[in-house]
């Protein structure tokens, strides 16, 4: 059994790196968790916003979690940035099931970021979601 606590992000972040198109575009290993990856681009950071996680009952229940997460893209070019934006909603939204090691998983889009400038002469923007799954206590 993993020992990894589950999170929206680590959910997002799974089926980012299962999608064939997306992967196609953004080597798997250039999707991170936390910080953005130095070296060539696209990359994708995926970051935890904020979590709603209803209060158990009793000792050893599970919970409903509600994780908003964010998917940062930045490319070389404005076509890139817009063509992965797309590829990381179709890889996510809509989502339901066991996903990523998650139960009772739903994903929801959750809008999406401006354009922004990049370091580096880079191009900017995020993909927001809403992350429900059945969480231990």
């Amino acid at each position: 059994m993993s020992t990894t606590r589950i999170t929206g992000g680590h959910i997002i972040a799974t089926l980012l790196r299962d999608n064939v198109p997306l992967t196609a575009m953004v080597a798997a290993p250039k999707i991170k968790q936390g910080r953005v990856p130095n070296g060539p681009l696209p990359v994708i950071v995926v970051k935890t916003v904020s979590v709603v996680e209803r209060q158990a009952l009793k000792r050893g229940a599970t919970v409903l979690r509600t994780d908003r997460v964010s998917a940062t893209v930045r490319a070389a070019s404005y076509r890139d940035q817009v063509d992965i934006i797309e590829l990381i909603k179709s890889a996510c939204a809509g989502r339901v099931g066991d996903i990523g090691g998650g139960t009772n998983v739903s994903i929801l889009p959750a809008g999406t970021g401006p354009d922004l400038d990049g370091p580096g002469d880079s191009f900017e923007q995020t993909q927001d979601f809403r992350v429900s799954f059945v969480a231990a206590a």
